[in-house]
């Protein structure tokens, strides 16, 4: 895909739909706590989505388009389309616009079919996505972020050297002014010795990166769509730590995903490591109550 990028909303919808068609109304929808969301009523009667943020947050929007991009080419799970992006000087802001998601009934056996689509999704080719033009299998084309943070995709050999390198570092070293120089000696030994808890996958997979309940919903076609990525080439079990971190799909959802792409039972023991990273995330971008179940994991890691 080509992203379309203008210099205006109204330039974006032309181009996209033609002369004949125009905005028609705008209304505020929920869309996360970082950006402005819009539903955009078109005057031939079809609807957009549309976020806002600042004219210096366009790069949050390019990246968030590549990974959407990247994730719907892998044909797995629903995924929204990005029809355009750039930034407005009349309205003051930077725009993604996409598809909008009409919900329907969900339909039966809606967290079994989200399991095996998901599975299908980490089992999906991953060739060229690393951006690695060496063949390293773990990273992704671009860096890009988790929530407000930024997030490195340098690609590595390793994913064992990637969750070191890419996700565990960085926010440790942002989460400095945090930690006693006890929990600091405990991030360094667990960085010293990731290798004693993580293994290597069976294959790289492309992942989500950032998929908790809040950024899958029910789509127009009754099944799970997943939308809001931070996207990259790494780990399956990953992903599925952060489906368990804040709240937790049906037991269906597991089973059925366990049915196309097995893990065993060692991921239980590696889950909580995992989601570490997140925790740490939240640590630094939204304060100390999250510091308590950081030290929690690090207690039991290191």
């Amino acid at each position: 895909m080509k992203l379309i990028r203008t210099h205006s909303l109204d330039e974006a919808v032309t181009e996209i739909f033609g002369s004949h068609v125009h905005i028609a109304g705008r209304h505020s929808v929920y869309g996360g706590d970082i950006n402005q969301s819009f539903r955009l009523q078109l005057s031939d009667g079809s609807s957009l989505f549309l976020k806002c943020s600042r004219p210096e947050n366009l790069s949050f929007f390019e990246a968030e388009a590549k990974g959407l991009e990247a994730l719907r080419l892998a044909d797995a799970v629903g995924v929204p389309k990005v029809l355009a992006a750039g930034t407005d000087p009349a309205q003051n802001h930077a725009f993604l616009l996409m598809e909008f998601l009409d919900a329907a009934p969900r339909i039966r056996g809606y967290w079994e079919i989200f399991g095996k689509e998901l599975a299908a999704l980490h089992l999906a080719g991953t060739k060229g996505l690393s951006g690695s033009h060496d063949g390293l299998p773990f990273g992704f084309e671009s860096d890009n972020y988790i929530g407000a943070s930024p997030q490195k995709n340098t690609p590595k050999e390793s994913w064992i050297s990637f969750f070191r390198d890419c996700r565990l570092s960085p926010q440790i070293h942002m989460a400095g002014h945090y930690l006693d120089s006890r929990k600091r000696r405990q991030c360094t030994r667990l960085l010293d010795h990731l290798e004693s808890w993580l293994e290597e996958p069976r294959r790289p997979s492309l992942i989500h990166g950032d998929l908790w309940s809040g950024n899958a919903g029910c789509g127009p076609d009754g099944k799970a769509w997943i939308f809001d990525p931070a996207a990259y080439v790494g780990h399956f079990e990953a992903e599925l730590a952060m489906t368990e971190l804040f709240g937790c799909n049906p037991p269906a959802f597991y089973e059925a995903y366990k049915e196309v792409n097995s893990f065993d039972s060692g991921y239980r023991d590696r889950r909580d490591l995992y989601n570490l990273y997140h925790l740490f995330n939240h640590l630094n971008l939204f304060g100390s109550a999250y510091l308590g179940a950081v030290a929690g994991i690090l207690d039991r890691y290191a």
